[in-house]
């Protein structure tokens, strides 16, 4: 047992060093979040499942605190309003629930961040699409590949992995230094 733990440990550290071979597209990830959220703009974050899990919390960190209290920043997961999930899954589709928020709550210049391990989950590639169309700064969070959402994103942090508890790993440390740089930047 302890050396399947070992093992896992071990690729989970793995894939972190890969992912440092290029920074950038998590310094352009922050900047842009950055940059909006200081122009009075709001993050919406958008995923499934684990994916789910990540932009849930990261909008809390966000909305919340992440390491010092500071004020709070406008940040909502798209998908935690059950009812409204529910309702446009049953009216629309299952692949619109991400999309119908965002015509009513979004604006230009608000950023949306999309989470697919895959990058091709329908209804955060929908999303992602919408927002690039509508003048959303769109950063995402997706496995190799970048899948269907990559054309669709100003910014593609791309974990160089397949293996979805990797990525999943990979996305909320991701996450975590933007949230961190944030918070340096808006609040020294």
């Amino acid at each position: 047992m302890e050396e399947r733990i070992r093992e896992d440990m071990e690729a989970s550290i793995a894939l972190k060093r890969k992912a440092m071979r290029d920074l950038k597209p998590v310094a352009e990830a922050a900047r842009l979040l950055i940059e909006a959220l200081s122009s009075g703009k709001r993050a919406f974050f958008c995923g499934n499942g684990g994916s789910a899990a990540d932009a849930q919390h990261l909008a809390a960190e966000l909305l919340g605190k992440f390491r010092k209290v500071r004020p709070s920043l406008p940040a909502l997961a798209l998908h935690t309003n059950t009812s409204a999930v529910t309702a446009i899954a049953n009216d629309f589709s299952y692949d619109e629930v991400f999309v119908r928020q965002l015509e009513g709550l979004a604006g230009p210049g608000d950023a949306l961040i999309g989470i697919s391990t895959s990058g091709c989950s329908a209804n955060v590639v929908n999303a992602v699409r919408w927002g690039a169309e509508h003048g959303m700064v769109t950063i995402g969070l997706t496995g190799e590949g970048g899948g269907e959402m990559k054309p669709y994103c100003r910014v593609l942090l791309e974990a160089p992995s397949r293996d979805t508890p990797r990525i999943q790993e990979l996305h909320i440390t991701w996450g975590h230094i933007i949230c961190a740089l944030v918070e340096e930047r808006l609040f020294p």
